[in-house]
């Protein structure tokens, strides 16, 4: 039960700011930085990466998986300076440390899940929808945040 009363007593909201930086880069170093990807990517031409996965003699799968991998780091990218500045926000209007931990390890929480899911189910159409649920879950957590400091400052 020490885990539990040490987030209870400590707030870490901050420091789940650059864990979440570090999330949303972990699909790029699995795709770009790691073999088969590697070999495509032109660290000059970054945003070239894509279309020579596509031009790749690498087989359909492996590509469709490399581009969700870059998929989900750029999606995490995109996300990011709002969970950023909800942290700020909570903090700034005094929320309880119970509050901040809870939804900023809730974020994090979905975004590890959601980089699993897209990466590693994405390429199955059944399964592939469980992304949006995921993502829903992060982006009510910034959101809570934001309208938890709004009402402790009315």
């Amino acid at each position: 039960m020490a885990p539990l009363s040490f987030l209870a007593e400590n707030n870490i909201s901050y420091f789940t700011i650059p864990v979440a930086l570090l999330a949303a880069l972990w699909p790029r170093s699995q795709s770009a930085f790691k073999e088969p990807g590697k070999k495509y990517f032109d660290a000059a031409n970054p945003r070239t990466f894509a279309s020579r996965l596509e031009k790749s003699d690498l087989d359909k799968e492996t590509v469709s998986r490399i581009l969700r991998a870059e998929a989900a780091s750029a999606n995490g990218m995109e996300g990011l300076p709002i969970f950023a500045a909800a942290v700020v926000a909570g903090n700034s209007a005094g929320l309880s440390t119970t509050a901040l931990n809870s939804l900023s390890i809730a974020y994090i929480v979905s975004r590890v899940v959601y980089n699993w899911v897209y990466i590693f189910l994405g390429g199955n159409r059944k399964l592939a929808g469980l992304r949006t649920p995921i993502w829903f879950v992060g982006i009510s957590s910034a959101l809570a945040l934001f309208v938890k400091a709004g009402l402790a400052k009315l």
